[in-house]
């Protein structure tokens, strides 16, 4: 495979740290791994409680990939013994065909060993064993080819759904006639060959014009973590030091439908979609700072708790690819115990009014169901809604921010990467509840759950209300590791999360 030159120090030295660039997107537009932490959704024991006696209803309604469905389900309690409904749902086409695949992938194949590493590498690595291919084309291709064969003569905008039963779990698949030839297509072999989708994948994650944002991240991080970093960024494996990368010689057919085109920004990566600080728990071996092979086990685990877990329900999933403002015609009213939107409520999507009148209807009533919850996340309003007087407060080097932050780093920025770490740090050291209060004043959220018969609850109990917060003080044991943490995850700590309940039926 090609190699790209580490930069040199002459060239580290002479790069533009603070130059054009910062906060500028490079690369395609599709998010096909998770940007947000996975959480779980469900939290039995902290709500219906663990030895719950109902059935459970759980809707994805923006999921993105299928990383919130892996985590809530593996975490459901063995006690648990009742139907689990699980339903996911996005409008992009390649999100919810790699999300139909993983989940075939772990219905369809016996041995968890076979299964975890397919679903692992299918996911996240661009180049795939013979025998991953030999899955998709063995064992999930003809259950496709064989829905498309019948309805090959259906209109292309007609839907139409399958259900595959495999003992007492099931999936659902509603597509239209279009997705469906679409999704057949997904199996093709690309064509190009393994050297070829590397370069391709390279020109992107490597590109030379990016040099200066890729020495920003990695002056963030320590230079023991930036060289496992730099191997993903080389090889495109999700795989620990150590393991052959002999075998992987087969381009991803999820990547490379498009053959000359690396699907993703250049900033995509893996350890976005995970808790870091549950990977950096993870043993790795003696590579105690592969922080890329503490995710590969970290997943293994979680992907057999998640197979054993299914294994001994009564699960379906259903899968659908509609714009939100279409789901609630194909789904049952008041039937959801949890209601998870990503953060489609942002105004830059479908705002907070449309989300709560589309996705009210479908949960279920406190009379139902107590802990019945929708949960919105807001990942811009923040940023949205500070103004220049709010991003000057506690720049002054007295402020609390600024003491906090110096303890952190140590001394006062001297050069260019030192404020890099200042930019980026700043944001960690900062509350910004008084901004997400007047952003909750500003589009009148109280107003707007009255009308539509919904109230925010005070206290969360699925996930807190500023899940990326620093919760230690400076000086604190372990104060210093979890702003480190926090310097490489992707999150800013400008995220908020809002917990829903019904109240009553709206007005509207």
């Amino acid at each position: 495979m090609p190699k790209v030159a580490l930069v040199s120090p002459q060239d580290r030295l002479n790069a533009d740290f603070i130059g054009p660039g910062i906060g500028t997107m490079f690369g395609a537009k599709k998010y096909l791994w998770g940007n947000i932490p996975a959480f779980d959704i469900l939290k039995l024991g902290s709500n219906e409680g663990e030895k719950y006696a109902g059935d459970l209803r759980l809707l994805f309604a923006a999921s993105g990939d299928i990383r919130h469905v892996i985590k809530t389900v593996a975490l459901v309690p063995s006690s648990y013994d009742h139907s689990l409904e699980v339903t996911i749902n996005d409008k992009d086409f390649d999100i919810v065909a790699r999300n139909i695949i993983l989940l075939l992938v772990a219905l369809v194949v016996e041995k968890p060993d076979e299964a975890v590493d397919c679903i692992i590498h299918l996911w996240y690595s661009a180049l795939v064993r013979q025998a991953d291919i030999d899955i998709l084309q063995d064992r999930i291709r003809p259950l496709i080819e064989d829905i498309c064969e019948k309805v090959k003569n259906k209109s292309p905008d007609h839907l139409l759904a399958k259900t595959w039963k495999f003992g007492r779990r099931s999936l659902r698949l509603v597509l239209e006639q279009s997705s469906w030839n679409r999704l057949l297509n997904l199996f093709k072999k690309p064509a190009i060959t393994a050297e070829q989708a590397n370069r391709i994948r390279l020109e992107n994650t490597l590109a030379p014009s990016r040099r200066d944002y890729r020495d920003r991240y990695m002056n963030c991080i320590s230079p023991i973590q930036r060289v496992s970093f730099n191997k993903f960024r080389q090889d495109g494996l999700l795989l620990p030091f150590g393991f052959s990368r002999q075998d992987f010689r087969e381009p991803n057919p999820t990547f490379f439908q498009v053959g000359d085109t690396w699907p993703m920004k250049d900033d995509a990566d893996p350890l976005h979609g995970w808790s870091l600080e549950e990977v950096s728990n993870t043993s790795s071996g003696a590579a105690t700072a592969d922080t890329y092979g503490k995710l590969f086990y970290y997943l293994r685990g979680l992907l057999y708790a998640f197979l054993d877990r299914i294994s001994g329900l009564n699960v379906s999933f259903k899968l659908f690819q509609l714009d939100v403002s279409s789901l609630p015609d194909h789904l049952d009213k008041e039937s959801f115990s949890r209601i998870d939107v990503s953060n489609i409520s942002d105004r830059a999507w479908l705002g907070i009014r449309h989300t709560l009148y589309f996705m009210l209807p479908l949960l279920q009533t406190p009379l139902q169901n107590p802990h019945a919850t929708l949960i919105t996340l807001f990942m811009n309003a923040v940023e949205e809604t500070l103004t220049d007087k709010d991003r000057m407060q506690g720049l002054t080097p007295h402020s609390r921010e600024t003491k906090d932050l110096f303890q952190y780093l140590g001394a006062s920025p001297e050069n260019k990467p030192d404020v890099i770490k200042l930019i980026v740090g700043r944001d960690l050291v900062t509350k910004y509840d008084h901004i997400f209060d007047r952003y909750v004043k500003d589009l009148q959220f109280y107003h707007v759950g009255e009308v539509l018969g919904a109230m925010m609850k005070e206290k969360h109990t699925i996930i807190e209300k500023w899940p990326y917060r620093l919760k230690l003080r400076p000086g604190q044991p372990g104060a210093q590791d979890e702003f480190d943490r926090c310097m490489m995850i992707g999150v800013s700590g400008k995220e908020r999360y809002i917990e829903w309940k019904k109240i009553h039926q709206g007005y509207l």
